[in-house]
């Protein structure tokens, strides 16, 4: 932030008002994103709107505008509400003076004595007026007191940003221009930290970056839009609605699905509790802790631990073989998960090193390309550009193998148009990413070796680079077709047991 007291010192700008009393800002005509970028000095720039306006509605100082919009959660329409439908409530919540104390003649006392010694309500000691402050309310404390009760407040936690009066039977607000005043530096960009967080936090139409590190904000335009995806300052991609990674094609319900399911291992939980059998009577758990097959429960039922009869009908009679239902079906759960699981997370791998080559390609291999006189680096953006689309397409075919854990296994149709669509979309990435990685470096690997001349090293490389561009764009667009078929739940599968396989191909 520019400055410390940049908050005040500002002018109010026009806005419009949601209905929920939040600044609307009109979308950009030009890049159509449904969001905006903050940074501290864009989130202090809309905090100081808030408070302007409210001060010039309601025309009371800034700490009382500032003491507003934090009661109500920086929603100033229904500050505006509640001030003029029940002033004197509204100024006993934010600890601000009652009107008729406002006006009471003791309270505006000023000390022109310079001599006359006042005693510090918290040390007692005496001091002369300029080593006093005071608050609203009047309350002579000493500056050395004051800082103390103010960095501890701050240092405590954000409930600094409503102080009251040290004075306990005292609970008029201590406003923001004594607190940044009597403030330490250090304790003055904690409290600024605090606000900013503060109407971060207690605005749906703002979230914070997910990525470690970053300090940026974003806030979105069209709460109700269904396209969530943001793409951060700091390069981080992700879903404003849950703030994970983008994960487009599927939906944020699902990721949370898949990632409990992940975490908690539910499919070999199951397997487990395949082996802790129930009594056939009681239906209660029993886990086998002693030798022999006899077991009794609690109920007093005694059964077979093998076949699960009662013992005296089974007794030396289940060596045959009968297939356990339970087990057999906990078994294919945790092959389908295990299926799903492993190309979801080798996906996922991909995407990484992906990405690394691609870091490592605007690094170092576009430069390697580029040190031929014959080649130019605007010339080689195309391999940038492949590597972005390879990195976007792993990230898509990862989450489709979320997607399709998730279909009903019943909808055989649906199912396979899915597998084909998927398959196929596999297949061109994985022809792409061989042209990128593996041609690629046999062009780089040329270069060192000199294994062709010069007019033979372009002409093989004008090739190849037809190559990757069409295969970049062919792979591209099957892929957002891919998307936009998934987010339509696959709506163009007939309810026919027969797929036609001529009309499934998505790249135009």
């Amino acid at each position: 932030m520019d400055s410390d007291h940049d908050i005040y010192d500002m002018d109010s700008e026009e806005e419009v008002f949601s209905d929920d009393g939040t600044i609307d800002e009109p979308l950009d005509s030009q890049s159509k994103k449904n969001y905006r970028i903050l940074k501290d000095k864009d989130i202090c720039q809309l905090m100081k709107n808030y408070i302007s306006r409210t001060s010039m509605i309601l025309s009371v100082p800034r700490d009382v505008s500032l003491a507003l919009v934090l009661h109500y959660k920086w929603n100033i329409y229904r500050a505006n509400e509640e001030w003029f439908a029940n002033q004197s409530k509204v100024r006993k919540a934010i600890g601000m003076l009652s009107e008729k104390e406002t006006e009471n003649p003791l309270r505006k006392r000023t000390f022109s004595d310079s001599n006359s010694l006042l005693t510090c309500g918290i040390c007692f000691e005496e001091y002369s007026l300029e080593k006093v402050a005071f608050g609203d309310c009047k309350h002579p404390f000493c500056k050395v007191c004051w800082e103390y009760y103010i960095s501890t407040s701050i240092n405590i936690g954000p409930k600094c940003l409503v102080l009251r009066c040290p004075k306990p039977s005292c609970n008029i607000m201590v406003g923001q221009s004594v607190t940044v005043i009597l403030a330490s530096e250090k304790d003055r960009l904690k409290y600024y930290d605090y606000l900013i967080r503060s109407y971060v936090e207690e605005n749906r139409r703002i979230e914070w970056c997910p990525a470690p590190g970053c300090k940026n904000a974003v806030k979105i335009f069209d709460i109700l839009s269904e396209n969530y995806d943001v793409i951060c300052d700091c390069s981080n991609v992700f879903c404003w609605n849950c703030l994970d990674e983008n994960h487009r094609p599927i939906d944020c319900d699902t990721i949370a699905k898949w990632r409990i399911r992940n975490l908690e291992e539910a499919e070999n939980t199951n397997w487990i509790l395949a082996f802790t059998k129930k009594c056939p009577k009681c239906k209660n758990a029993i886990e086998k802790n002693m030798g022999c097959m006899h077991m009794t429960c609690r109920c007093l039922y005694q059964f077979c631990w093998l076949c699960l009869e009662e013992w005296v009908t089974c007794y030396g009679n289940c060596n045959r073989y009968v297939e356990n239902k339970e087990i057999k079906e906990a078994k294919k759960n945790v092959r389908r998960y295990t299926h799903y699981y492993e190309r979801w997370m080798s996906n996922e791998k991909s995407k990484q090193k992906a990405l690394q080559d691609l870091n490592k390609m605007r690094d170092e291999g576009v430069k390697k390309l580029s040190e031929l006189d014959y080649l130019y680096e605007d010339r080689l953006e195309f391999i940038v550009l492949a590597w972005k689309q390879i990195v976007e397409c792993r990230r898509v075919l990862k989450w489709s193998y979320a997607y399709g854990f998730y279909l009903p296994e019943k909808e055989k149709t649906k199912m396979q148009f899915f597998e084909f669509l998927q398959g196929e979309a596999e297949a061109g990435l994985e022809r792409l990413h061989y042209c990128a990685e593996k041609e690629l470096l046999d062009h780089l690997g040329s270069t060192e070796k000199l294994d062709y001349t010069e007019q033979g090293f372009c002409e093989n490389f004008k090739r190849f680079r037809s190559k990757l561009i069409w295969l970049t764009k062919v792979t591209g667009d099957y892929f957002d077709n891919l998307v936009i078929a998934l987010e339509n739940s696959l709506k163009d599968v007939s309810s026919s047991s027969d797929i036609n396989i001529s009309k499934l191909c998505l790249v135009e």
